[in-house]
């Protein structure tokens, strides 16, 4: 595990390093739920699979964020943080990187991307979904 997991989410960043998007799914309910928990959000089941996400979604909110919070943030800044609502019903939020990152805005569609950082670990962001992008 890396310092940003624990037993509930451990497999939700052991699949971003692997470059796959996943989320829980109740086995009882069949709610599909972000961030990992160990147990349904709606009816409380410990029953929860992981589920492969397309990787997409449209943003719902964002805000540019241009005086980095901590001295880490300096060098991104500015940047967008995004809410993205999923196409299978969670809403994350999550960095925006890519080109046109900055002129996003809400009903824009986006696609998940992994970034590496140095210490090893690997955050699911998302970027805007590009015109000439296959379908």
């Amino acid at each position: 595990m890396n310092d940003l997991s624990n037993g509930d989410s451990a497999p939700y960043w052991e699949a971003a390093k692997a470059g796959r998007l996943v989320v829980q799914k109740c086995s009882g309910c069949g709610n599909v739920q972000f961030p990992p928990r160990h147990q349904c959000a709606k009816c409380w089941s410990p029953e929860l699979a992981w589920l492969d996400c397309s990787g997409r979604g449209v943003v719902e909110s964002f805000t540019i964020v241009r005086r980095a919070p901590a001295a880490e943030f300096i060098e991104k800044a500015p940047y967008a943080v995004v809410a993205v609502l999923l196409e299978e019903g969670p809403r994350m939020i999550t960095g925006m990187n890519g080109e046109g990152a900055l002129d996003i805005s809400i009903g824009d569609p986006v696609e998940v991307a992994f970034e590496a950082r140095g210490d090893g670990r690997v955050l699911p962001v998302f970027q805007p979904v590009t015109q000439n992008a296959d379908a």
